[in-house]
Parts: C-alpha cells; structure tokens; sequence
C-alpha cells in the first residue's frame, strides 16, 4: 500500500533502494539520533531492508522529485515495541536524511501514517519516543497531536539508550 503527499509517497522498501539507504543512513548524525547505528556498507543497508524492512509496518519515504528514498517511517507492535503496548496500540518510529531537515517532511509522513494506523489499522492509541536531546523529533510528534505523558525512561535495545533517556508521547484516537 502506498501513501502520499505534494511532495512524498510512502512506498514499501526494495532491495534496489540499498544505495539511496546507505546515503543517508551511513551520515552519523542521523542514525543515532532515532537509536541504531549508521550503516557500515551499502551490503549492511541491503540487508537491513531484507531483513527489517521488508514487512507490512514500515515504509520508505520517498522524495517526488526525485523519486528516491530518503527516510523510513514505520510502527512497532509488542512486544518490539521499546514502551509496553497494550491490544489496539502501536509505536511509530521515524526518521529522514540530513540534507531533508528541517522543510516539514516528517510532519507529512507522520500524518499519513497516523491517519492509516487510524482508519486502516484501526488502533486506538499511538505512542512515540524520542531521546530527551533530540527535540525536532519531539517537534514532529507535537505537530500531529501526540501529548507528553511527563515519562522518560531508558531503552536498552536502543543505540545509546543505556546512557540518554527516550522522553514518551501519547497519541488517543477516536475514530
């Protein structure tokens, strides 16, 4: 299923997409900041797609203009969720290279996964984390009405997240 905007389709990951992945996902400003580690080899971000990609909760996010990818955005369930999840409840998780900061885009393919969890998946709650440090992520969850819950708590299978914590956000939705 794909998804869109002006100006981004949320679009299933391919194996071609290796390349654009390793691009921006190998800038160490990006992965840390959302809490894995940036890829070592366009082979690493091959695999990555075959192997945590490629399944119905995440998406690429891919620019119109140039019809490439240049983030992800996707949900987790429990129990991979990094906050407990109870039934009707999912993590949403995201992030886009650094050339692509700062214009709104993770906003918009926020929305279009908010209003997909909502009519299509048909949760009833969404949460969110992001490491106290980064801000913008926390600017985009606030943006599409995702409330702090006033926790913060630390996520050990998170890259970095023994050492920062993750501040949690909460999304009702009445559908």
């Amino acid at each position: 299923m794909e998804m869109e905007t002006d100006r981004i389709i949320l679009r299933r990951w391919q194996e071609e997409d290796a390349d654009a992945l390793y691009r921006y996902a190998s800038d160490a400003e990006v992965g840390p900041r959302a809490g894995w580690p940036p890829h070592q080899s366009i082979e690493s971000s091959r695999s990555i797609i075959r192997n945590l990609f490629t399944n119905d909760r995440t998406w690429a996010v891919v620019w119109k203009a140039t019809h490439e990818p240049i983030g992800c955005i996707g949900y987790l369930l429990a129990p991979d969720s990094h906050i407990p999840l109870g039934d009707k409840e999912a993590e949403v998780g995201y992030w886009i290279g650094r050339p692509y900061w700062n214009k709104g885009i993770c906003t918009e393919a926020l929305r279009l996964l908010v209003d997909y969890c909502s009519h299509t998946m048909g949760f009833k709650t969404l949460w969110g984390t992001h490491f106290t440090d980064n801000r913008a992520s926390g600017r985009v969850m606030e943006k599409c009405d995702f409330s702090d819950t006033g926790r913060t708590q630390h996520c050990s299978d998170l890259y970095g997240g023994n050492i920062k914590p993750v501040r949690v956000l909460k999304l009702s939705i009445n559908s």
